[in-house]
């Protein structure tokens, strides 16, 4: 019997789902998945009664109550240290740009919504400001990488790169320019993680009902 559950939302494009679904499967914690159909908009209604915030990622563990993507990656680290880099300068700079992505990069989001299914730059240019977090992405994956790769903090994914799985989705989806070649490498390593693979499989799979307009029509 499974020791908790882990609360998602549509795979093709809950990029905050994600981020809480590797740091879980990374950690090895025995929970099921549920997976909720997003309305889209923070519109979902049935989120409403199932966590705290109304948000998904949720997590129950052995009794514990996680919300929040960055939260869950904690909570898994405290019973899977090898998380974050043992090192703790390395730990410094991974939860330094683990939280950079948490709380920055809303151009990116904005302009860039995940969808699994695209592939295909924007019709119309990228801002000023997206491109300006474009290239602090880049500068971040560059320096990570040059740590020993093929992940930010060596040879493993962890937490770090939970956190940027999503954006990687993103750039690849919109076949974003400009990215140094060890920026490539590291989008490679992480798409062809088995973790990625299976999300990605998943994501094909659901329903073509799930698919929200407001996403597969951008030009």
């Amino acid at each position: 019997m499974a020791e908790g559950r882990l609360v998602i939302g549509t795979q093709r494009y809950s990029s905050w789902s994600l981020r809480g679904w590797l740091a879980v499967r990374l950690a090895g914690l025995d929970v099921d998945v549920q997976v909720v159909p997003l309305a889209g908009a923070g519109q979902t209604t049935a989120l409403k009664t199932l966590s705290p915030n109304g948000c998904v990622p949720y997590l129950e563990h052995r009794g514990a109550v996680v919300w929040d993507s960055l939260s869950i990656a904690e909570y898994c680290a405290e019973h899977h240290a090898f998380l974050w880099p043992t090192d703790p300068v390395v730990r410094a700079w991974a939860r330094s740009v683990a939280a950079e992505m948490h709380s920055g990069f809303r151009a990116v989001r904005s302009a860039l919504p995940m969808n699994l299914g695209r592939n295909r730059p924007l019709a119309t240019p990228l801002g000023e400001d997206v491109h300006k977090d474009i290239a602090r992405i880049n500068a971040i994956w560059t320096e990570g990488v040059g740590r020993g790769g093929p992940f930010l903090c060596g040879q493993g994914m962890g937490n770090v790169d939970a956190m940027f799985a999503p954006v990687v989705c993103r750039f690849l989806s919109y076949n974003v320019p400009g990215l140094s070649a060890a920026a490539h490498a590291y989008m490679q390593a992480v798409r062809h993680h088995p973790l990625m693979e299976a999300w990605y499989t998943a994501a094909a799979q659901e329903p073509v009902a799930w698919q929200l307009d407001m996403y597969e029509s951008l030009a």
